[in-house]
This record gives structure tokens, C-alpha cells and sequence, in this order.
């Protein structure tokens, strides 16, 4: 970015932070692209990529008032971008329906060129993937997944606590993620 490209980024966060839509609307349509690639290359959804945009520049618009002009208005957006991919799949990681939705169903989008992965081979692929888990963290999986139990649930079923039931479905789910992406030509 040349010096003059700088300046018009600073015009435009100084205008942004007294309130101008115009100026809004100017950074909107200049980062909307880099935070939705972004977004998408973390939550492997369209929809939750988008939901994720709007998200960053909803924050921006209520917290215009605070902005830095001294720091980088980019590097700010792929900060909140970040943060709200990752509170995102950490509450999914916490709530059954929404973890299928994002770990499995969200294979579903990719229906473009080499991408496009049908159902059954899904279905086949996750139960592969659930195959390569130990035991333990496998039965822990299971019940959470199959059965709908929630995590308090599987501690006393199992004698664990709930933080261990926490930790195996956390590295169960990176496991499965990083399965599906080894042996789903990059899909997961």
C-alpha cells in the first residue's frame, strides 16, 4: 500500500470515527473481501463466514467512537475477525447441533469444481475419522455426539471430571478436523 492509499485509509478511519456512514460504507467495501476469505478459511462456511463480516462491522460501527487512529484500521478488523471465528467454534465445541453444523454439515457448501464431496462420502469419511480416535476419547465422542449427553452427563457416567470430558472432546474434534482435511482433498 503507497503513502497516498495510507492517507485515504486515514481520512476515511478519522471520518468513520465522527460518525460518517459515507465513510463506512468506503472501508466496508474496501475490507469486505479480505475479512469474508479471512472469516472463511477459519469457520469453512459461507454462512458463518458472512454472519462473521457483518459481525466485525457491526463492532466497528458501535465502537467507532473508541477507534486508534495511531494503529492499523486492517489490522484491527482481522483482529475482531479473528476473535469472533474463534468465540464462534469455541461455543460450537460446546453445543452439539451447532458442532455438526460446523464440522460436518458445512462440507455440504463446497459444491464447487474439485471440491464437491457428496453426502455418503461425508458420512464415510467422518466415520473413518471417528475410528482413528483412542478408546477413551472415542466412548467420550459417542455419548456426546450419538446420545445428545451433555458433558456433565458423561463425567458421571464415566467418574471423570468435566474438564477431562472438556479436553478429550476438544482434541477428539481436532483430531476428526485435522482427519478431514488430510483425507478430504482439503475439505474440512
Amino acid at each position: 500500500m503507497n503513502n497516498k492509499d495510507s492517507h485515504d485509509i486515514n481520512s476515511l478511519t478519522t471520518e468513520l470515527k465522527n460518525s460518517s456512514e459515507v465513510a463506512f460504507r468506503s472501508l466496508f467495501d474496501l475490507y469486505y473481501q479480505d475479512i469474508y476469505k479471512f472469516s472463511f478459511s477459519l469457520l469453512k462456511s459461507k454462512e458463518f463466514a458472512e454472519e462473521n463480516v457483518q459481525d466485525v462491522f457491526l463492532k466497528v460501527w458501535l465502537h467507532r467512537e473508541n477507534l486508534d487512529l495511531e494503529k492499523s484500521f486492517k489490522a484491527y478488523l482481522f483482529t475482531i475477525a479473528r476473535n469472533g471465528a474463534f468465540n464462534f467454534l469455541n461455543k460450537a465445541a460446546n453445543d452439539a447441533s451447532l458442532k455438526d453444523e460446523v464440522f460436518y454439515a458445512s462440507q455440504k457448501s463446497y459444491d464447487e469444481g474439485d471440491y464437491s464431496l457428496r453426502e455418503e462420502d461425508c458420512k464415510k469419511l467422518r466415520k473413518q475419522a471417528i475410528k482413528q480416535l483412542p478408546p477413551k476419547r472415542k466412548k467420550i465422542f459417542k455419548m456426546s455426539r450419538k446420545h445428545g449427553k451433555t458433558y456433565e452427563e458423561i463425567s458421571q457416567e464415566l467418574g471423570i471430571s468435566v474438564s477431562t470430558v472438556k479436553n478429550q472432546m476438544s482434541k477428539a474434534l481436532e483430531t476428526l478436523r485435522i482427519y478431514l482435511k488430510d483425507h478430504g482433498d482439503g475439505i474440512a
